[in-house]
């Protein structure tokens, strides 16, 4: 008998998922199964009249279950948005869609003074795993699901996924990361620094980590978890301290025997730049960081950090001292088996623009400060 050929894909879970996470981002529909059951899903970004149109024909066809009770289309939204539109819920609800207006979608999603028009329904394993899949896309938490009596359509190329996959996915995520290239890339006042790109985890995206000096593996290892902030790190943004706090860093790692910056494509505390630019617009209309963050139905933070303690690893680190402000960052390394043997705070500049948000992160989210 001729052995079994190696497969040139494996893991169909974890690859259905990350095609899953790019037909989303792409505004494609996707299809997600859960058992005997499945649905259509579309972020309410993507929703527009054709789109609308072409669900509306959907809908009425043979392909929807006959049961009215099951073959609702429904708009699933987070806790956080709900309770913005006046209902005062801890889990994510469905609103019925009798027809697909996407002014209302968008209206129910995002729209800073709406309230919800029509009773919120309980929601199902797949529901929920719309919302997981929009968060793994850095997408709007809002989805439409449109429940289907099979979880294929004729002529339509949808991507297929299952709820489960979903649910999987970011914990098995941390193990797959890889060191795919590195060199010397001398830095203003850190001459002798390297880059280590590592790709994997959530999404495919690259992280990096930046190893300043010739730091000593055998003790605890000067350590920063950066998330990537674009408009602090690279434009000077003064609504924040991140800048500041990134380029101070290593000029302290510099100064004190080395020491290793993992900069985490985690923009917007894990929401991504479109919503942390949503959430900047309704910050200049009073909103507080996370209260503009409510307002998109994104939770207080978004991010992990189990893979930041497997790029350690990697690199040799097992003992650290962070340099950080943020004591759930501690909590994390050693959740993740990394030991924190000290910590230290790093401060930006305040300014008029800022000091509101660094008291924010202060009183709201238990930040250290320098006055703590």
């Amino acid at each position: 008998m001729n052995p079994r050929p190696p497969r040139l894909l494996d893991d169909f879970d974890r690859l259905s998922v990350e095609r899953a996470i790019a037909e989303m981002r792409a505004g494609r529909p996707v299809i997600i199964t859960d058992g005997d059951r499945s649905g259509l899903i579309v972020n309410a970004e993507a929703i527009s009249d054709s789109l609308a149109q072409a669900l509306s024909y959907l809908i009425a066809s043979p392909k929807v279950p006959a049961d009215p009770l099951k073959s609702q289309a429904h708009l699933v939204l987070p806790s956080a948005r709900l309770q913005r539109l006046g209902i005062d819920r801890q889990t994510p609800g469905s609103l019925a869609l009798p027809r697909l207006d996407p002014e209302r979608i968008a209206a129910l999603a995002l729209k800073v003074d709406a309230k919800a028009d029509a009773p919120i329904g309980a929601t199902s394993v797949i529901d929920r795993a719309g919302l997981e899949l929009a968060s793994l896309s850095l997408l709007l938490p809002a989805v439409i699901v449109v429940p289907l009596a099979a979880p294929s359509l004729a002529g339509e190329a949808l991507q297929s996924v299952r709820a489960e996959a979903i649910e999987h996915y970011r914990r098995g995520s941390a193990a797959r990361l890889a060191i795919v290239s590195r060199a010397p890339v001398p830095l203003e006042g850190a001459e002798k620094t390297e880059f280590v790109v590592f790709r994997g985890g959530e999404g495919l995206r690259d992280q990096v980590a930046i190893v300043i000096g010739t730091p000593d593996l055998s003790g605890p290892v000067a350590t920063r978890l950066h998330s990537a902030c674009l408009t602090g790190d690279l434009f000077g943004s003064l609504k924040c301290d991140c800048g500041d706090q990134l380029r101070d860093t290593v000029k302290y790692m510099a100064e004190h025997g080395g020491g290793v910056v993992l900069y985490l494509d985690q923009e917007g505390r894990g929401n991504g730049i479109a919503n942390k630019i949503r959430a900047y617009a309704l910050q200049t209309t009073g909103f507080d960081t996370y209260e503009a963050d409510a307002v998109l139905g994104l939770g207080m933070d978004q991010r992990g950090f189990d893979f930041a303690a497997d790029m350690l690893r990697q690199l040799g680190i097992s003992r650290i001292t962070l340099l950080t402000n943020n004591p759930q960052k501690i909590a994390a390394m050693r959740r993740a088996g990394i030991e924190v043997t000290d910590h230290r705070r790093i401060f930006g500049r305040e300014t008029a623009d800022n000091v509101h948000y660094i008291a924010t992160k202060r009183d709201r989210a238990g930040h250290l400060s320098d006055e703590r």
